[in-house]
């Protein structure tokens, strides 16, 4: 079963929301919360598996209150909800250690999918929104020496982890190494724990950052 927080200061679209959620086996909503502040406190007593987190909220807003739940060491991956109005607070929402985005017209079934798909980190969460608001706002620099940390991977974590960062899901990555996908999850196990990331979508955010991987590259 997987728990989640609803955070929005709309109840009309907490209710959407829940109504949606709830007609889903494996899926249920232990709270809500108005604002940010409410959503940390929230997050902090029912230890939720995942946090839908509105962008713009009261007395905290979202980016903050997902960078207190990070700091924190709060074990539940927050999915922001946006706007392509909103994208300009993107950059600071993957700092602040968002898991990934959704457009708030989001349709059922993508809501639901999305929501699965973030618990279990098995693909980059909505690749035509997530992977055009990285390569618009992520500061991009010249291609360089890469961070030291890359030095822990192995040659082949390392191909992992430039396939992973161009958004490849772990079949995709599995057919083009020639690797089964259970093998690609090993290994993205093990690059995650040596990089310090909590998930994909902050591996793909290393990756532009390093310069690894340059906006408009393609798989």
């Amino acid at each position: 079963m997987i728990r989640i927080l609803l955070a929005d200061d709309q109840s009309l679209v907490r209710t959407g929301f829940r109504l949606i959620l709830e007609t889903e086996e494996d899926l249920e909503v232990v709270g809500e919360a108005a604002d940010g502040r409410q959503a940390v406190a929230a997050a902090r007593e029912l230890r939720p598996d995942l946090v839908l987190m509105d962008i713009r909220m009261p007395v905290l807003d979202g980016i903050g209150a997902t960078r207190e739940l990070a700091r924190a060491g709060a074990t539940a991956k927050v999915l922001v909800l946006t706007t392509f109005d909103d994208d300009a607070l993107v950059h600071d929402a993957l700092r602040a250690g968002a898991s990934g985005f959704l457009l708030k017209d989001v349709d059922p079934p993508d809501l639901v999918h999305a929501c699965r798909t973030v618990v279990r980190d098995e693909a980059l969460l909505a690749p035509a929104i997530t992977r055009r608001l990285i390569e618009r706002f992520l500061a991009t620099p010249p291609p360089g020496r890469p961070p030291a940390a890359f030095s822990r991977l192995t040659a082949r974590e390392l191909e992992v982890f430039t396939l992973m960062a161009r958004g490849l899901d772990n079949q995709e990555v599995a057919d083009r190494l020639v690797i089964s996908a259970a093998t690609v999850r090993t290994h993205i196990t093990r690059i995650l724990a040596k990089l310090g990331l909590r998930d994909r979508v902050h591996a793909v955010v290393l990756g532009y950052e390093s310069g690894l991987v340059r906006p408009g590259e393609g798989a």
